[in-house]
């Protein structure tokens, strides 16, 4: 059977069969899948067709250490010979989770030190939210049950972390408008303490923020921004949750996003980069105070797990990972690369008209798309998703924000990513732009 005809007879069998996340229904039964990928190799993914194209997303914010790294393979299966899978309910254990679980409070900063372990993001929120308000029930607060995130945040699409999340579309597609949650404008300290004090500090269970916004369009709080949150946390006795799923290990330039604002929350989340995407993976890691509560005041069994908590095959594989991106300086190549490519995306904004705000740290970026770089005037219909068409065309993969007004082109590229491939990724995306300039005379885009 020819690659081609391969193609249509899987395509057709995943508009029948296979329901997409975060996808167009329609569009997938009218165009069938945009790639039907069958292999990765570094910073590159290849699809049943032949096509080569730069994974520019980390496919979704979490291939730190690239594609098809044969030692995780060998570590996967080393671990999946002896044991695949046991529980880790009623204190079971084993070994991957237990050295993990120890890694990771050695590079956590401050007293974070202790980590229940998920399957991933959505989890990991959800997790944190109902462990905060367990953890004010055992200290005889009740009362205090109340989120605070943040407006253009994203938290995951379980139920608990759909609510925090802070763009409403994700809210309203399932009516999810669950008590106790509240969200702020994303950079007002004053909003923030207007809210508190409105709803009443002994109300507040916790704060809850990603040190860079991701999927609500890649944005960077001013330098002080979060150290002003945790005095504030501080003051009315509110804990303070860091959303490191996408900001985790490495991605930043720095092992975790918060280091970059001098902030040790109370709880972090962690996923993705942990593990790269090779395993499904995620945690929430608690301080030493918070852990030493939970000894000492719970009477009851601990009732909150998920089947796949500590999975010894996912921990031996996310051990293996951290030590390639230990061994291989991938933090600081995210540092020097995430200045190439803000650099690129500068000049970007000086050769097309169409360009607004441009901005990242480490390897997180965004492109705004508007009538002028000295206006957030949006066009009538975003330009966005026609961009991401275009760079697809010419093998470049990443993503479109237009949520709340955005027309925003985001980026996450792996951590391996080299100044060659940087510079070719700039390059595309401004071709991208242009091709969509043309194709849209200026009448149009006015």
């Amino acid at each position: 059977m020819s690659n081609k005809n391969r193609f249509q007879e899987l395509a057709e069998l995943d508009k029948k069969h296979f329901l997409h996340p975060t996808s167009s229904i329609k569009q997938q039964q009218v165009d069938g899948p945009a790639f039907i990928f069958s292999e990765g190799k570094g910073i590159y993914l290849y699809d049943i067709l032949g096509n080569k194209v730069m994974d520019g997303m980390s496919s979704l914010w979490n291939v730190n250490i690239g594609h098809g790294r044969k030692e995780i393979v060998e570590a996967a299966a080393e671990q999946m010979s002896k044991l695949a899978y046991s529980s880790c309910f009623n204190t079971f254990s084993n070994e991957p989770v237990i050295k993990l679980a120890e890694k990771i409070s050695q590079i956590t900063p401050g007293d974070l030190n202790t980590t229940f372990f998920t399957s991933g993001g959505s989890e990991s929120n959800d997790t944190a939210i109902k462990l905060v308000r367990h953890y004010w029930i055992i200290k005889g607060e009740k009362d205090r049950k109340k989120i605070i995130s943040r407006e253009k945040s994203y938290h995951g699409l379980a139920m608990g972390a759909t609510n925090a999340t802070g763009l409403k579309p994700f809210r309203d597609f399932s009516n999810t408008f669950s008590p106790d949650f509240f969200h702020v404008e994303d950079q007002s300290i004053e909003a923030l303490v207007d809210l508190i004090e409105k709803e009443g500090p002994e109300t507040i269970a916790a704060f809850i923020s990603e040190p860079v916004q991701g999927s609500g369009g890649v944005h960077v709080p001013p330098v002080d921004y979060f150290k002003e949150c945790r005095n504030v946390c501080d003051k009315y006795g509110i804990l303070f949750i860091a959303d490191e799923v996408i900001t985790g290990f490495g991605r930043t330039g720095k092992y975790f996003g918060m280091e970059h604002f001098g902030v040790i929350p109370d709880i972090m989340s962690i996923a993705k980069g942990v593990t790269s995407g090779y395993a499904q993976l995620g945690g929430v890691v608690i301080s030493k105070k918070i852990h030493e509560d939970l000894i000492e005041l719970s009477t009851d069994t601990f009732l909150h797990g998920y089947t796949y908590s500590g999975h010894p095959t996912a921990c031996a594989v996310a051990l293996r990972n951290i030590q390639v991106i230990e061994e291989e300086n991938l933090i600081e190549n995210a540092r020097l690369m995430g200045e190439e490519m803000l650099k690129g995306f500068k000049w970007i904004q000086q050769e097309q008209s169409i360009v607004g705000e441009v901005r990242g740290l480490g390897l997180l970026g965004a492109i705004e798309l508007g009538k002028g770089q000295s206006t957030n005037e949006r066009f009538n219909n975003p330009l966005a998703p026609l961009v991401v068409k275009e760079a697809a065309k010419r093998g470049l993969m990443f993503r479109s924000v237009i949520f709340d007004g955005q027309d925003a082109l985001v980026f996450s590229p792996p951590l391996i990513i080299n100044k060659h491939e940087v510079h070719k990724m700039i390059e595309i995306i401004s071709d991208s732009i242009s091709a969509v300039k043309l194709k849209h005379n200026e009448k149009e885009l006015i």
